[in-house]
């Protein structure tokens, strides 16, 4: 049964979710009901790109649409109390990463979603890339042996807190908008959650053009299979650099490595208004199909109509269990939360800092 779906939240990563969900209401596969956000102009926009309705009360559009489930693209520190309305309203609800800023936010908005047999599934997006997923095949086949070591990068061209979201940039830092990603990633890959966590930061440039907060996070995690993470975010890559998003990963085992440069891959063009520049294709690609209209592909648009196709699965009488282990859910987007959460604490103390396992905090 194609599910209704709305989404709050129509800024820059709330339309790859109209662009998903529009989409898939073309061909009948869901039927996008509603958008709702505080700008109105942003709204008068987005209505007239996708023929969505729009509401700047996502409680009164939840009321008047009923949708089966909701996608929550807001700011991080907005997503657990939108979250737990729509859960609370019996909403399935996809949630951008991270799932929320605390743990504590985290198992209320878990809690919430099982107590209701409701899905809640957080959008880790990387985990749809082709690289990384031929990677995982790789590592949980055993090709590398016993994992030892990893590393990543992820960092951003510093338009995107100082143009992007200036508002908002100074209540988050790169480990919360970026790191998060990659976290997910690894522990996805390594099948195990963190023990102990080390991080430091600096900051400096984006305090001078007003934009307070930290301009990169280093940290060091260590997992509880002994598997060590190296990670580094920033996000003040020149104006000039190629992409606007500079990312990679190596794991090393004791049989082999596997590398992934997700940033280069090969395509890049120069022209004299320009410069250089590089597309990650793989991410997100328009193009237009026989009628005209424009289709969207890439793992930026799949890892969001999966959720789509998980909301229809169980509108057709599947049942949560079935879905298990095959995509990042509730419990994922705690898991990583608290990795970040004991980073923020090592940042804020100096210290490593020790994350107390999920059986003993009593979850």
């Amino acid at each position: 049964m194609p599910a209704k779906i709305a989404v709050i939240g129509g800024g820059k990563f709330g339309e790859m979710h109209l662009r998903a969900f529009s989409q898939l209401d073309r061909c009948g596969k869901a039927a996008l009901v509603g958008l709702a956000d505080l700008n109105v102009e942003l709204l008068a926009l987005r209505r007239a790109q996708y023929g969505v309705r729009t509401y700047t009360d996502f409680k009164q559009m939840i009321e008047r649409e009923k949708p089966d489930a909701v996608a929550v693209v807001t700011p991080d520190f907005l997503h657990r109390s939108i979250a737990l309305e729509a859960l609370g309203r019996g909403c399935h609800v996809l949630v951008e990463k991270p799932m929320d800023v605390t743990s504590a936010g985290c198992i209320e908005m878990l809690s919430a979603a099982r107590k209701k047999g409701l899905l809640l599934q957080v959008d880790f997006h990387k985990r749809y890339d082709p690289y990384h997923r031929e990677a995982f095949k790789a590592i949980r086949a055993g090709k590398i042996g016993q994992v030892q070591y990893c590393y990543a990068c992820m960092e951003d061209r510093i338009e995107v807190p100082r143009d992007w979201f200036p508002a908002w940039a100074p209540k988050s830092s790169p480990l919360w908008f970026l790191g998060v990603h990659m976290i997910d990633l690894i522990r996805w890959m390594v099948d195990s959650d963190g023990a102990r966590v080390w991080a430091t930061a600096n900051r400096g440039k984006l305090d001078a053009l007003g934009v307070p907060t930290l301009d990169s996070v280093q940290l060091k995690v260590q997992f509880q299979n002994g598997v060590n993470f190296a990670l580094d975010t920033s996000w003040v890559l020149p104006q000039s650099f190629e992409a606007v998003v500079n990312q990679g990963i190596r794991i090393v085992g004791s049989e082999g490595v596997i590398e992934v440069d997700s940033q280069d891959r090969g395509s890049r063009t120069c022209t004299a208004a320009e410069g250089t520049a590089s597309q990650n294709l793989g991410f997100f690609l328009e193009e237009t199909d026989k009628a005209g209209h424009p289709r969207w592909s890439g793992y930026g648009i799949e890892s969001i109509v999966d959720f789509a196709e998980n909301v229809s699965f169980l509108l057709d009488g599947g049942v949560l269990a079935d879905l298990k282990g095959i995509f990042a859910d509730g419990a994922d987007g705690l898991e990583v939360t608290r990795i970040a959460e004991a980073a923020q604490r090592s940042l804020d103390t100096g210290l490593l800092v020790e994350i107390e396992s999920t059986q003993s905090a009593g979850w």
